[in-house]
């Protein structure tokens, strides 16, 4: 996933050439805050920061988690609070500011597209973060390690600052359901105009995906990352029985992708 590697630098750096920059938008509200609490050298964070549409939230996560690099002594970080289903206001104003912040410096001295890159794994925080990264002008989300079937849909309402839902796995629901919801229009104390709807890239490892997400998605795929084993990482597991190496799990030509 490139967490706090994939960062704004090496998008920046990989936009500048003409390629498709992509940020990792996975804990950010961690990375972010860290590094203002190591006193946001460079000053990148507070530069960014000052774009953001509401000074109001901006205050109050400086105040909270900015030290000044002189500041007496090692102290020990703060942490963010777990993100819950139900989100604080404070877990919405961080995420969405830091994915914001993150997008924001990725875009920042060129013209070329940048991407962010979420997890449908890690549900809770997505709905914030994907709202960050719009109000940034984010031109591509890519998401995968999982189905992100509702997604193109969540975009589309986002892009108009309309209320959102998200339905959330939950291993123990015992045939409930839980939702995840976010509305831009009490976040925000202000209206603010339609924001770019960025394009969609799903990743997938396999035809049947592929054809899933372009049938039952709930809105518009732009294309998709077609994801080999080699990729590592959040891939599907071989097809049949399991066979290890020393080097983990062997795919075999079940695992080819019909391209």
């Amino acid at each position: 996933m490139g967490a706090g590697v994939s960062n704004w630098q090496l998008a920046q750096a990989v936009s500048q050439t003409g390629q498709l920059g992509v940020i990792s938008g996975t804990a950010l509200d961690a990375i972010f805050s860290r590094r203002l609490q190591l006193g946001d050298p460079g000053g990148h964070m507070q530069r960014a920061m000052s774009h953001f549409p509401d000074t109001g939230m901006v205050d109050r996560i400086l105040a909270r988690y900015y030290r000044p690099a002189d500041s007496s002594g090692p102290r020990p970080f703060k942490t963010p609070p777990m993100i819950l289903l139900h989100a604080t206001q404070q877990t919405k104003e961080l995420t969405v500011v830091a994915n914001f912040v993150e997008v924001f410096l990725a875009k920042e001295g060129h013209a070329n597209p940048v991407g962010t890159n979420l997890l449908e794994k890690v549900q809770l925080p997505n709905l914030y973060a994907l709202y960050g990264a719009m109000l940034a002008g984010v031109d591509y989300v890519i998401m995968g390690a999982g189905i992100p079937r509702e997604i193109p849909g969540v975009l589309d309402l986002l892009a108009d600052h309309q209320s959102v839902s998200l339905k959330i796995a939950v291993g123990a629901a015992n045939g409930n359901r839980f939702h995840a919801t976010f509305d831009p229009k009490t976040f925000f104390k202000k209206a603010l105009p339609p924001l770019k709807r960025p394009k969609f890239l799903s990743i997938v490892s396999s035809v049947l995906l592929a054809t899933m997400m372009a049938r039952k998605a709930n809105g518009r795929i732009d294309g998709f990352v077609v994801e080999l084993p080699e990729a590592g990482g959040h891939n599907a597991p071989p097809r049949g029985k399991l066979l290890l190496s020393d080097q983990g799990e062997v795919y075999g030509d079940r695992d080819a992708i019909e391209l």
